[in-house]
């Protein structure tokens, strides 16, 4: 496998693209696209940051590809199939939090659960564009966060992530847990925002 990761890093950032597409796309390639984009940025410094835009773009390709599929699919099965009350509270926990549930896993380097949430994302009606301003917002960061990494700490890159696991970890539960309190605030209902200014 290392043989393999230096060749395709040999090819340069085109192959970072194409990985990235692919593994968002629907064929996981658990933490390869991370460690590709590493092994890049060391191998190449001056193309860390091409590289890094083209991880990005690949994957938003690949991943609206993922939700398109399931837009036109899955609403129609729902509208269809579904109507049980877990389903419908499912459809209305995901209006108000699904965002998060893909933010997070797209933003950190290590392996999270993502593609279910990506194919909810799509069969039940996320904006097209609010799915893609997410995706843009958690991929930009990572991949040029790792890009960086590559470039200034060459094949030490990795290991220092995985030292650091934990800390990601916990800066994940975190994130969770106050973009979720931030979204309960935000999306309170405008009596209860208004008996609260009371209050204060």
């Amino acid at each position: 496998m290392k043989k393999l990761a230096i060749a395709l890093a040999a090819w340069g950032p085109g192959v970072v693209f194409l990985l990235a597409a692919i593994d968002s796309g629907g064929l996981p390639i658990p933490g390869g696209v991370d460690a590709l984009l590493l092994l890049t940025s060391a191998t190449n410094p001056d193309e860390a940051y091409m590289s890094a835009l083209l991880a990005t773009v690949g994957s938003l390709l690949g991943s609206f590809f993922l939700f398109w599929l399931a837009r036109k699919g899955g609403e129609m099965y729902l509208a269809t199939h579904v109507t049980s009350p877990a389903t419908k509270r499912f459809q209305a926990w995901f209006a108000h939090y699904g965002m998060i549930t893909i933010f997070v896993p797209m933003v950190l380097p290590i392996p999270l659960p993502a593609k279910i949430f990506v194919l909810s994302a799509g069969a039940l009606g996320v904006s097209p564009w609010q799915f893609i301003g997410t995706m843009a917002a958690a991929r930009i960061p990572r991949y040029f966060a790792l890009a960086y990494l590559g470039a200034s700490l060459g094949h030490n890159a990795g290991p220092w992530i995985k030292a650091h696991a934990w800390h990601i970890a916990g800066f994940a539960l975190g994130l969770v847990l106050v973009l979720g309190l931030l979204l309960r605030f935000v999306n309170r209902p405008p009596e209860v925002a208004a008996d609260a200014g009371q209050v204060s």
